[in-house]
Order: C-alpha cells, then structure tokens, then sequence
C-alpha cells in the first residue's frame, strides 16, 4: 500500500491522433498484467466546445493538449520500458525521454484530480455554471455521479433544453431562488 502513496502523474507523448488508441492499449496493458497497483489511472484532457455551422450550434468535445496522455503510475524502468513500446507512444516528456514527474501545482492547474470534499448539490437543485464554455448558464441537476464527481446539468441553451455532463468544480448552487426568476 506504500507504493500508491509514491504514485505520481507523468506525460506519454504519442502520435497525433493515437491518444484514444494509447488509452485503450495501457488499459488493456493494465487489466492483462494485473497491474493496477502500479498504474492507478491514465486521463486525456478534454474541454466541452460549442461550434456553429450552417447557423445551427453543435457542442462537441475536443482535446485540452493533443498528443498527450496523463499516467498516474508509481515509476519503475520496467513499467517506462512497457509503456514506451505501446503502440502510438513516442516516449515520456522529460530530459532525453526520461519520465519526468508533474508537480503538485501543475496537477492542479491540468484539473487531474481536482476533488470536490464538500459536494451540497442534490439532483433537482438550481446551479449556476462557474468555468468552462457553459460559464455563466443556470440549469437544474438531473444526474449526480459522485464516484467521477461529474453531474448532468439540463441548460437552456440555443432557446432549448440541453444536458450537458459537468465536473463537480464546474457547477455552484444557487442560494437565492429569486436569481433564477430574474435571469429567466
């Protein structure tokens, strides 16, 4: 249990387009070689965007950082030489391929794991989005999912009702009801 305290987050440099295919071959890596006490979770950052075309909006998801995927693993040249020969992978960031470890302040500011500890929303409640490109929206909670810290915001967007899957820090409640008549 002492080894998962030294787990640390990294970055994998992989072709571009081979994020997703990279994820996919270090899970199966991970499920096959029984080695989830060694690499405890791997993330490709994503953001919600909006795109208009053909005067209609479209919300899809795009990649933060292209051709990189995060790896919170505890480090052994053993695993830096599995994972450098997974297919798509280029070789860790760091000096000459060297596995160079995030700092604490960068995990904060990439949102790795940013937890939310004092979660007082319930589903049915009024929220007000506070980041992201939902900023400044008010919806109502249908879904909470406190095992991923995301829930499912209905937005009225576009003059419609839309969900859209938020992280926990993205959404905040609203104490005054009487904001929600105003904005509406």
């Amino acid at each position: 249990m002492s080894e998962i305290s030294n787990a640390r987050w990294y970055i994998l440099h992989t072709y571009s387009g081979y994020e997703s295919l990279v994820k996919k071959s270090i899970e199966q890596m991970v499920e096959n070689g029984n080695l989830q006490d060694v690499i405890l979770d791997i993330k490709i950052p994503t953001e919600t965007l909006i795109e208009e075309k053909n005067g209609k909006r479209k919300a899809y998801e795009a990649k933060v950082m292209p051709c990189y995927v995060f790896i919170k693993l505890v480090y052994s040249s053993q695993l830096w030489f599995m994972l450098t020969n997974t297919r798509g992978v280029t070789g860790f960031v760091g000096p000459n391929g060297k596995a160079w470890p995030l700092e604490e302040d960068e995990v904060k500011r990439l949102r790795l794991e940013e937890r939310v500890v004092n979660f007082d929303i319930v589903v049915g409640d009024n929220v007000t989005v506070v980041s992201g490109p939902f900023e400044g929206l008010v919806g109502i909670v249908k879904e909470i999912d406190t095992d991923h810290q995301k829930a499912v915001v209905s937005l009225n967007m576009f003059g419609r009702e839309t969900s859209v899957d938020m992280d926990f820090v993205q959404i905040e409640k609203i104490t005054n009801p009487t904001t929600i008549v105003e904005e509406e």
